[in-house]
């Protein structure tokens, strides 16, 4: 007996003084504090649910304005692009959403480095030198360009500057806005993650449905012309942009690691995961870009047709949340598989839909379904986590690997529509490519040991 508790001290001292040596400051105490991990997350709590608001606010305001490009794809056809083809203009809005997806893999890392500061620049240091206290910070610095990127669009006529501010200025500012907050939002929740990250997503749904009716008004019945269009839409991103900076912060203490965790590739159920989230990506933005153009060559009126895209963000917004308060109980990888597969079922049916009403309906089923695609997602990366630490980092390489199906999915579809001068074509290749991202995911569950017909 004596012998054991021996050994048993000799391990503990053995603990002590490796933490002692890592930090000088347990030298003199004689404490071990031990890092905070995900399964000490409040789960609620003031500072947890702000920051969930901060995230969604996030979304509201980037990908919300995102989710509109299809009303101004329309609008470009007919005024500033009309010399332009679909597939010329779908490049602007494809390249945003690539880039806002790509650079996960830089601010993702950040965010699990820095939490949401960022260490100075050279330029910074020279121009704030009299001024130490002053630091950039990912997220706050991230708003001030997205902000001077919407009036950078506001002055836009040629097709090079739309694609330099609405494609790449803007697509930065939501690749350094998106991912750390997600991030930050994973941090404060275990149990309730799934729901968290839905209602934070959500944002982007509620602005989806926003930005499309406010933008298809001024656009099409006013008198404020475009210029003045796009700046009310960066007056009211102001506001709560000012909230989230504030709002999302860290929970778990920052990390020393690389940009790139090679060794989260040998889990097969990552790299399923991420493999299902790049076919997913072309069932979920085909209809953002297309249904306005697809409902006005079905003779809907383009105010209406605009309205449409609010109606599927809306629908956007149950299938995001609902499917994540569900993936908490039934799994999140198969709430995430079957996201992606009833997309694709959905998408073989839109040209059959060439009716006001019938095309409303459709604008609420498939904006349902693929509503669950990101939040979904989000949720189920959390299941390959090895350390709470770098969700950022695994966050980030997906989506930046996922990305290029975000950029190349516009571009596709419009070249389907120009060379076949019809939509089927390009709703039977969005279908193909959805479903077979939710087989794909769904794969996935063989490498769990929960099984294939776990709740995983």
């Amino acid at each position: 007996m004596t012998g054991s508790t021996s050994g048993t001290d000799v391990d503990e001292a053995i603990r002590k003084e490796e933490h002692q040596g890592q930090d000088p400051e347990l030298a003199n105490t004689g404490e071990i504090k031990r890092e905070p991990t995900l399964e000490d997350a409040p789960d609620g709590g003031i500072k947890a649910w702000c920051v969930v608001a901060g995230t969604s606010f996030i979304f509201f305001s980037v990908l919300g304005f995102s989710n509109s490009f299809g009303v101004f794809l329309e609008y470009y056809l007919k005024h500033q692009l009309a010399h332009k083809s679909p597939d010329d203009i779908a490049w602007i809005g494809s390249l945003g959403v690539f880039l806002q997806l790509f650079l996960g893999v830089i601010s993702g890392p950040l965010f699990d480095r820095f939490g949401s500061i960022v260490s100075r620049l050279a330029f910074a240091q020279a121009l704030f030198s009299a001024l130490p206290w002053v630091s950039l910070q990912i997220i706050r610095a991230a708003i001030v360009l997205y902000l001077f990127a919407l009036m950078m669009i506001s002055l836009c006529e040629t097709y090079w500057q739309f694609m330099l501010a609405q494609g790449v200025l803007l697509g930065i500012c939501q690749g350094f806005l998106t991912i750390p907050g997600l991030a930050a939002a994973s941090q404060y929740f275990d149990k309730k993650r799934a729901a968290a990250l839905g209602l934070a997503v959500a944002g982007s749904s509620i602005g989806g449905v926003i930005f499309p009716l406010a933008l298809s008004r001024m656009l099409n019945s006013s008198s404020l012309g475009f210029g003045w269009s796009v700046r009310v839409v960066g007056f009211i991103n102001m506001p709560l942009l000012l909230f989230s900076a504030l709002a999302v912060t860290p929970r778990v203490p920052p990390r020393k690691s690389t940009f790139f965790i090679l060794s989260a590739f040998k889990d097969p159920t990552y790299v399923l995961l991420i493999a299902g989230l790049f076919l997913g990506f072309f069932g979920m933005f085909m209809p953002l870009f297309y249904m306005p153009t697809y409902a006005v060559s079905k003779g809907m009126n383009p105010t209406l047709a605009s309205y449409l895209l609010a109606i599927l963000n809306a629908a956007s917004t149950f299938g995001r949340v609902i499917p994540g308060v569900l993936a908490d109980k039934l799994g999140k990888l198969n709430m995430f598989a079957a996201a992606a597969t009833c997309t694709g079922i959905i998408a073989f049916c839109f040209t059959k839909v060439d009716t006001n009403a019938g095309l409303i309906v459709y604008s609420v089923i498939i904006g349902f379904t693929s509503g669950g695609i990101v939040s979904g997602a989000a949720a189920a990366f959390t299941l390959c986590l090895q350390d709470p630490r770098q969700l950022g980092t695994y966050m980030g390489m997906a989506m930046s690997l996922a990305s290029f199906a975000a950029l190349i999915g516009g571009p596709v579809n419009g070249a389907f529509l120009k060379g076949y001068g019809g939509f089927w074509e390009m709703s039977i290749f969005t279908a193909i490519m959805s479903i077979a991202g939710g087989l794909v995911t769904l794969c996935g569950k063989f490498f769990r040991p929960e099984g294939i017909l776990g709740k995983v």
